[in-house]
C-alpha cells in the first residue's frame, strides 16, 4: 500500500485579492461576506485551496501588510464570525484555505511598536530593531527599503533609528528575539486552533537581519533598468540571515502539531532561488516556496521554463516548488507576454502551460477570465509604490482592480457603490457571466485544465524535458502506468513536430489549433501514451 500525498502536494490554490474580490456592503471594498458570496464559483473551478491576502486589522498603508491585530479583522472586511461563517462554508465544499501571515514587521501603530518606541527601558524595547546614529547623524548603515529612500526612519523618543524594509509605517520586528517569536506563534497558533489550513508566509526572508549592521556591497549591472535606489545594492545584510531557519523550524513544528497544516514561503529579490530551496529541504522547513520565475518575466520562453523546473529536480531532500505567474504585486503575465492582438491565444497557452507544471500551482484571481492588467491612470492610483515613482515604476495597482462578475450590472457586479480602484472596461467584457455559459471561453478552459490536472499524472512527482525546436517547449510527465506528453508552441510561427511512434499518443487536451502534431503560434497539446 503506498503512502498517500499530502492534499497540498501538486494542488491548485486560488488566489483572492480580499478588497477586490467582491464588495458586500456598498462600500466600494471587497470583503469577507463578499468571498463568502463567491465561494461556489471558486470551487466550480475544482481548485483545491483559496489564499487569502490580508483582512487584519489594519491603517492600510499598505493595504493589510502593515498589521496592528494579528489575531483580528478589520472592520472594512468584516469580523472574526464573517471569517468563521467563510472558513465553514470553505470546509464543506472541500476547499482549504490558506492566510497570510506578516512576520517581518508590523504596523507603526501596532501596539507592540508604541511600546517599544516610547523609550528605550520598557518590556519591549528590544522588539523592533533599533540602533543608534552614526557620528555624523546619519543612518546606521546604507541599507534600501523596498519603496525607496533609507530603510533607516529616526524616532526622537529613544533618540535611535528603526528599520523598516519596506515603508516608513511598517517597522521591522527583531525576530532575532525569542519573546518575539513566541508572540508570532501565539498568533499563528490562533488561527490554527480557528482551523486554518495553512499559511502563505510574507517576505520572510526579511524576518532577521544582520545584528552587526554592515553595510550592503553595491550591485553589480545586471542589464535591467534600476527605477530605486534599492536596485544598486546586493541585499546581503538587511535580509537572508543564516539564523532564519532555526524560527522556520518553529513555524513548521508547530504546524505539525496541528494536524499537518501547510506553510508556504514567499522568499523574494536578486539570488532568491538558493534560499528557497534551502528553507524547503528536509521535513523540518517550509513545504514550500513561492516562485518568482515568471512573475515579473517580459516573455514566456521555452529556456525559462526549463531552468525554472530543472532548479527544483526530483531528489533525496530537495524540496517543492510552487509556480505563479500572476498576482497581486506583478503585471498580469498576459498584459507582460503578448500585445492585445495575440492575448486570446497567450491566456489559453499560459494555463494549458500552468496546470502542467510539477509543483504547486497559484492562480490569481481574473486569471480563469484571461483578463489583462488594467490601466491605471495617476489620479487613481492607490499603490504607495507607484505614487512615489511614477511614471517609472507603475506598480500594482493595474493588477488588484475589482472582479468583474456581471457585464451589464452597475460597477460589473462587484459593489453598488464606486470600487476603490477603477474597473477596466476590457475587464468588464470578460465578465463571469458572459463567459459562463460559453464552452471555448477561457473559463471553460479553465475548468477543464484543473479537472485534468486532479485525475492525472500532471500533479506526480515525474517531469523530463525533451529536446525541441526553438520556440517550443516539450516535456513528460509521469506516475506509474501514465505518460503524458505535453507540447507548446510559445512563438508567432506555425511548427511541426512529431514524437517517436506518434501513433501511439492520444490528444487528450489541445489549445489554439495544435492538432496532428501541427503548432500555429500559441498553440499546445497534451497527449496520453496508449499501451498496446
Amino acid at each position: 500500500m503506498t503512502r498517500a500525498e499530502p492534499w497540498w502536494r501538486g494542488a491548485v490554490i486560488y488566489h483572492i485579492y480580499t478588497r477586490s474580490f467582491r464588495d458586500s456592503n456598498g462600500d466600494g471594498i471587497g470583503d469577507l461576506p463578499g468571498i463568502l458570496a463567491g465561494l461556489d464559483y471558486v470551487a466550480s473551478l475544482g481548485v483545491d485551496a483559496i489564499w487569502l491576502s490580508p483582512f487584519f486589522t489594519s491603517p492600510m498603508k499598505d493595504f493589510g501588510y502593515d498589521i496592528v491585530d494579528y489575531c483580528d479583522v478589520d472592520p472594512i472586511f468584516g469580523t472574526l464570525a464573517d471569517f468563521d461563517r467563510l472558513l465553514d462554508k470553505a470546509h464543506a465544499l472541500g476547499l482549504k484555505v490558506i492566510i497570510d501571515q506578516v512576520y517581518s514587521h508590523t504596523s507603526d501603530q501596532h501596539p507592540w511598536f508604541r511600546q517599544s518606541s516610547s523609550d528605550r527601558s520598557n518590556a519591549r524595547a528590544d522588539w523592533y530593531v533599533w540602533a543608534d546614529p552614526k557620528a555624523d547623524g546619519s543612518p546606521p548603515t546604507n541599507w534600501q527599503a523596498i519603496f525607496g529612500g533609507s530603510a533607516w526612519a529616526w524616532n526622537a523618543r529613544r533618540g535611535q533609528y528603526y528599520l523598516h524594509n519596506f515603508l516608513p509605517e511598517q517597522p521591522d520586528l527583531n525576530v532575532h528575539n525569542p519573546k518575539v517569536q513566541d508572540a508570532l506563534l501565539e498568533c499563528a497558533r490562533f488561527w490554527f486552533d480557528r482551523g486554518v489550513d495553512g499559511f502563505r508566509l510574507d517576505a520572510i526572508n526579511y524576518a532577521l537581519h544582520d545584528v552587526l549592521l554592515r553595510d550592503n556591497p553595491p550591485a553589480p549591472p545586471n542589464g535591467r533598468p534600476r527605477t530605486r535606489p534599492v536596485d544598486y545594492q546586493q541585499a546581503l545584510y538587511n535580509k537572508s540571515h543564516a539564523d532564519l531557519p532555526r524560527f522556520v523550524s518553529r513555524i513548521r513544528n508547530l504546524a505539525d502539531q496541528r494536524g499537518g497544516r501547510f506553510i508556504v514561503a514567499e522568499i523574494g529579490g536578486e539570488g532568491s532561488e538558493a534560499e528557497m530551496r534551502a528553507l524547503t529541504a528536509g521535513d523540518s522547513l517550509f513545504h514550500t516556496a513561492y516562485g518568482f520565475n515568471f512573475l515579473y518575466a517580459e516573455r514566456i520562453t521555452p529556456a525559462l521554463v526549463r531552468s525554472a523546473l530543472e532548479a527544483w529536480p526530483q531528489a533525496a531532500g530537495m524540496g517543492w516548488p510552487s509556480w505563479a505567474f500572476s498576482n497581486h504585486d506583478a503585471p498580469r503575465a498576459i498584459s507582460r507576454w503578448s500585445t492585445p492582438e495575440y492575448r486570446d491565444a497567450c491566456s489559453q497557452v499560459s494555463m494549458l502551460l500552468l496546470m502542467s507544471l510539477r509543483g504547486n500551482i497559484f492562480l490569481y484571481q481574473g486569471e480563469e477570465l484571461g483578463l489583462p492588467q488594467a490601466e491605471i491612470g495617476f489620479a487613481d492610483l492607490k499603490d504607495p509604490e507607484a505614487i512615489a515613482n511614477w511614471p517609472a515604476t507603475l506598480g500594482r495597482d493595474g493588477a488588484r482592480t475589482p472582479m468583474p462578475w456581471q457585464a451589464s450590472a452597475v460597477h460589473a457586479g462587484f459593489s453598488t457603490a464606486a470600487p476603490w480602484l477603477p474597473l477596466s472596461p476590457e475587464h468588464i467584457a470578460l465578465a463571469v457571466d458572459r463567459q459562463q455559459p460559453h464552452p471555448q471561453s477561457q473559463l471553460a478552459l479553465t475548468r477543464r485544465l484543473i479537472a485534468l490536472r486532479r485525475g492525472s499524472a500532471l500533479r506526480a512527482e515525474s517531469l523530463q524535458f525533451i529536446d525541441a525546436p526553438a520556440d517550443m517547449l516539450i516535456f513528460e510527465r509521469g506516475s506509474g502506468d501514465e505518460r503524458l506528453l505535453c507540447v507548446f508552441n510559445l512563438g508567432l510561427s506555425t511548427q511541426s513536430w512529431r514524437p517517436a511512434m506518434a501513433g501511439r499518443w492520444r490528444r487528450i487536451e489541445s489549445v489554439c489549433g495544435a492538432d496532428e502534431w501541427k503548432f500555429p503560434h500559441l498553440s499546445g497539446l497534451i497527449a496520453r501514451w496508449m499501451p498496446q
